[in-house]
């Protein structure tokens, strides 16, 4: 065949027509997304049901109580415009409830820190029977706060609680826990750390993310344990660290459960002003004094203190956080 031949077919062959690209019709598509969106909204229904009931709409309805005064007899509310923030930032007691929560979050967040470290790091050496003692230890934050309540009323009697006759038997003078003001916000931070485990799991589950040839890498080079925790352990975990440090923060600043059960779980009006946290202050001031719109106001306040303590942190952790991809 000659090469004017050879042409010729090649150019007959690239103008023959292709066969067609069979295409969805476009009205199939838009059905079937239309279906694939439906089943994904009706999936999570459920959260946004709960989401919009009890977070936006709720929310809504505080802020606009917080600006009325609501009569709870008659469902009447009479607006005052920010005189409820007024008698908020007058109140001896907000403030004395707002230290006495700072001081409570500067003690608690960076011992259950500690101590769910120290844990995590016990537990991931551990070779058999590791589900096992990851169940005990996390069981604690399992149980009811009204039944750790009850526990720690009888460990921290300051007669016979069992705290000072371990402290007694070590030589140790054991305090009045739960009446000296000067111990009362170290015994709900002791009560706080009972449910620790939630903490360790997170961090249990970072440690064990962290490569073994980047430990074992330093170790040949002459790192010690010390030197590699600080500088291998630590940069890989810290996404987790922060993250447990901004959400126990949060827990801390609403801090309820524990001063109440201690306190004035039996309508206490003797308890100790160590003893006045701002959700318990909040609580008597909604459910006792029936000041909804006061309330309302101070959960507002609460909630602005919480955004500017969590914009503080993101802007730290921003700065010192190790992310794996390059931040």
């Amino acid at each position: 065949m000659s090469a004017a031949h050879t042409v010729r077919a090649a150019a007959e062959l690239t103008d023959s027509p292709q066969p067609a690209r069979r295409r969805r019709p476009r009205k199939v598509r838009e059905k079937y997304s239309w279906r694939e969106s439906l089943a994904g909204y009706l999936f999570i229904s459920p959260w946004l049901i709960g989401f919009l009931t009890f977070t936006v709409i709720s929310m809504t309805w505080s802020l606009v109580l917080s600006f009325t005064d609501y009569n709870l007899a008659t469902g009447r509310q009479t607006p005052v415009g920010f005189e409820n923030y007024a008698l908020v930032v007058e109140d001896p007691k907000v403030v004395t409830s707002l230290l006495n929560t700072f001081v409570f979050v500067v003690l608690s967040v960076p011992l259950e820190l500690v101590l769910a470290m120290v844990l995590a790091l016990l537990l991931n050496n551990v070779r058999r029977g590791s589900g096992l003692f990851r169940t005990l230890l996390y069981l604690p934050k399992m149980t009811p706060a009204v039944a750790t309540a009850a526990v720690f009323l009888l460990l921290l009697n300051g007669n016979d609680g069992a705290i000072n006759a371990v402290l007694e038997f070590f030589g140790l003078p054991g305090p009045q826990w739960l009446s000296d003001p000067d111990w009362v916000k170290p015994s709900i931070v002791v009560m706080g750390l009972w449910g620790v485990g939630g903490s360790m799991v997170l961090l249990l589950a970072a440690l064990r993310n962290v490569p073994r040839e980047l430990q074992e890498a330093a170790a040949v080079d002459g790192a010690g344990s010390a030197a590699r925790f600080f500088r291998i352990t630590v940069p890989m975990i810290s996404p987790t660290v922060f993250f447990v440090v901004v959400v126990n923060t949060i827990a801390a600043l609403q801090v309820f459960d524990q001063a109440y059960l201690l306190f004035y779980r039996d309508g206490n009006s003797n308890a100790p002003d160590a003893a006045l946290f701002y959700g318990v202050y909040l609580f008597q001031q909604a459910f006792q004094q029936f000041n909804f719109g006061l309330a309302a106001a101070m959960a507002w306040l609460l909630f602005v203190i919480i955004l500017g303590i969590t914009a503080v942190q993101m802007l730290v952790g921003n700065r010192t956080v190790h992310y794996e991809g390059g931040r």
